[in-house]
């Protein structure tokens, strides 16, 4: 039941049509899923992902009309995006700056290539080099090439004021290893430590940045909700559920998203941390090939469809 990497992040926007813009025109990813927040159906939930929404690519989007996020600590301060190599890394910074976006210089972070740039409303990312050897599906209808297309989600990067209740947590509880540890002045005021998941790479880290002298962060747009990590099936689901309560650790229970299993748990520093599913994926409720064109709603919204539908903005 060991966890396998980075499943998806979920982001906040308060210009959807702005963010889809964005995501499917400049940085060439999939809508794979246009759908609403479970919790609060007057929002879209947009995905952004490879070809066929495979796990470990979703880049995702709460639509909520709110002020920009403050950055600080005690959040999920940055995320990566894979792309294969420095060949893309040079091929997008020139995509972006065309776009109107500045994109850092290659440099190196933690031994792999790497540019850092932000989205129109301050999302910090970063496109980073892994070398092309995790499978990802191509978008054939992108306006990026297949070679410089975005291949998935890499190490997301958080903040915490100290390590040592976030470590056990992460290590004792949820079994990551920390395997490393490195300084960049660019994104971290402190030592950052790498903890792997699973059996590790560019798919699966989680790197901690500890600032004890960084201000609290507040949440917004162009900020993080959340993170989720990667489970492969419902039966490992399914013990991970009981591995937490048995730990008396306080979660959210399962939760069914209908497109994947959830459970949901803060670590010390209120940092919300996702397990989800590998399976059934998004083509549970439509064909592959039109994935994300039509709002999809899980079975237990459909019979609220009008009223959702009239709720939510064009994009």
């Amino acid at each position: 039941m060991n966890l396998t990497g980075i499943h998806h992040v979920t982001a906040i926007s308060a210009n959807a049509p702005l963010n889809h813009r964005f995501y499917v025109e400049t940085m060439g990813m999939r809508m794979v899923k246009k759908t609403v927040n479970q919790d609060d159906t007057s929002a879209y939930h947009l995905f952004y992902a490879d070809g066929a929404g495979s796990p470990g690519t979703d880049l995702t989007f709460f639509d909520w009309p709110t002020p920009p996020a403050r950055r600080g600590t005690n959040a999920i301060t940055r995320t990566a995006l894979r792309v294969a190599d420095e060949a893309s890394l040079e091929f997008w910074r020139e995509r972006l700056g065309a776009a109107g976006i500045t994109a850092s210089p290659i440099r190196t972070i933690n031994g792999r290539s790497a540019i850092d740039f932000e989205d129109p409303e301050g999302q910090r990312l970063t496109l980073l080099a892994d070398g092309g050897a995790i499978p990802f599906v191509v978008w054939e209808k992108s306006p990026v090439p297949a070679e410089h297309q975005i291949r998935g989600l890499g190490p997301v990067t958080i903040s915490v004021p100290k390590l040592d209740r976030t470590e056990v947590v992460l290590t004792k509880l949820l079994g990551l290893e920390r395997s490393a540890s490195y300084r960049d002045a660019a994104h971290a005021t402190g030592e950052i430590h790498v903890f792997q998941i699973g059996e590790g790479g560019a798919a699966a880290e989680l790197h901690v940045a500890v600032e004890p002298d960084a201000p609290q962060a507040r949440e917004g747009a162009g900020g993080v909700h959340h993170l989720a990590l990667r489970t492969t099936t419902f039966a490992d689901y399914d013990a991970w559920a009981e591995r937490l309560k048995a730990a008396g650790y306080p979660n959210s229970g399962k939760v069914d998203r209908f497109y994947f299993r959830s459970l949901y748990l803060r670590e010390p520093n209120g940092i919300l941390i996702e397990i989800a599913t590998d399976e059934p994926g998004f083509s549970a409720d439509e064909p592959a090939e039109t994935m994300g064109l039509a709002l999809a709603l899980p079975p237990f919204l459909e019979a609220r469809r009008a009223e959702i539908e009239a709720g939510l903005k064009p994009l």
